[in-house]
């Protein structure tokens, strides 16, 4: 089947959104935009789509949601707002993460301190969960876990400590909440136990306000903070692999520390405590582990050359070997001004990766072969930085 026969389609969606625009008080809302991209058409594909977020810039309340249809072929901008006509502000302001879980679509939005919850196959909303200073969230047993800075959006060599919040997903209420290290970003889920990574970002990283530098370890069903794993300054990624080890960024202090990754593993066979196992002077910005392949790429500020080094690597998980610097193999990495998200399609083995480009304006979503040569690119909204699929 041939992009021709959709056209009529989605030239359809387009007058419709056209001719009826709908109205929040005296704000018009946008409609969302239907963008053909240079793909089959597969309606049994699965995943079927692909949830993409874009932070938009912080104070300008313009974080928005795009979905890349795999089945029909084409991308859709500013979603959210098209299904939502009556939610005034839209998503909020600065969106930090996606996820899904159920037949629910979870989004974190940082700076309006609430994770909205919508359906996963309309995004239509269904409510809003009100926690402070959000970040990320994860999901086990019919609970959500979203981590927090819980003080406000602020730099304060006195902030508070943070914290991991509990959410029954049924009924979208707090159950429960402990408190863990400094500026608790990513988070995840292990057996029965929750794997923090603290980074102490507000704290101003010297003397009295150092970075923070452990992973915070939380029993799940007691919400007890059981044990503080030295890692190292300023954490920020934490992910899971196949075989029970967790992969741990460090940002570094952007001056003499690197940016670096970590890999914790059991002490022994039959302890239950993590500890690092190994250290990779290899820096690292954002990661996705697809099988034995750990993707990532890096934007590490450089003081000597006044810009940041960027690459793209792949690591294999077993050995923990570098495979590769360079998983984009055609040099359309030039193209990239600022990469900002990354994910691997399970099927196919393409490459997604966001390009923030200057953080005040549209950006663009290039997707890669598993072979790392460019498919297609798109417009997104901007800062487009987290990305989930949808499965039908």
């Amino acid at each position: 089947m041939k992009h021709s026969s959709h056209l009529s389609f989605v030239t359809f969606l387009l007058l419709l959104t056209a001719v009826f625009p709908a109205c929040r008080e005296d704000e018009l809302v946008v409609p969302s935009e239907y963008e053909l991209l240079p793909e089959p058409i597969r309606p049994d594909l699965n995943p079927a789509g692909m949830y993409v977020l874009n932070e938009g810039n912080m104070g300008s309340n313009k974080s928005s949601l795009d979905y890349v249809d795999f089945r029909n072929a084409f991308y859709i901008r500013n979603l959210y707002a098209e299904r939502n006509p009556t939610v005034i502000k839209e998503l909020g302001d600065v969106g930090n993460d996606i996820q899904i879980y159920g037949n629910k679509l979870y989004a974190v939005i940082n700076c309006s301190h609430k994770v909205e919850v919508m359906e996963a196959a309309t995004c239509k909303r269904i409510g809003q969960i009100d926690i402070p200073n959000c970040r990320y969230i994860r999901f086990s047993r019919g609970n959500a876990y979203v981590s927090s800075y819980v003080g406000p959006v602020a730099i304060d060599p006195d902030a508070q400590p943070g914290a991991v919040y509990r959410v029954d997903t049924a009924s979208l209420q707090v159950t429960g909440k402990v408190i863990v290290g400094y500026q608790p970003d990513e988070l995840e889920v292990l057996g029965e136990y929750i794997y923090v990574a603290n980074s102490g970002g507000y704290r101003g990283g010297s003397g009295k306000a150092a970075y923070d530098s452990v992973v915070s370890v939380v029993e799940m069903y007691a919400m007890k903070q059981v044990q503080k794993i030295p890692v190292g300054i300023n954490l920020h990624r934490i992910r899971k692999d196949g075989y029970g080890k967790l992969w741990v960024t460090s940002r570094g202090d952007y001056k003499g520390i690197p940016s670096q990754l970590f890999v914790l593993d059991r002490k022994s066979k039959n302890s239950r405590e993590m500890a690092v196992t190994d250290t990779l002077d290899i820096p690292c910005s954002n990661l996705c582990i697809q099988g034995d392949s750990l993707y990532f790429y890096s934007t590490e500020w450089s003081e000597k050359e006044e810009k940041s080094i960027i690459s793209y690597g792949i690591i294999h998980v077993r050995t923990k070997e570098l495979l590769t610097k360079h998983f984009i193999t055609d040099g359309t990495e030039r193209d990239i001004e600022m990469p900002y998200g990354l994910q691997i399609h399970p099927v196919s083995g393409d490459i997604y990766v966001t390009d923030a480009q200057n953080y005040v304006s549209s950006g663009i979503l290039y997707c890669y072969d598993r072979y790392g040569k460019r498919k297609w690119k798109v417009r997104t909204g901007d800062i487009p930085a987290h990305l989930v699929f949808l499965y039908k």
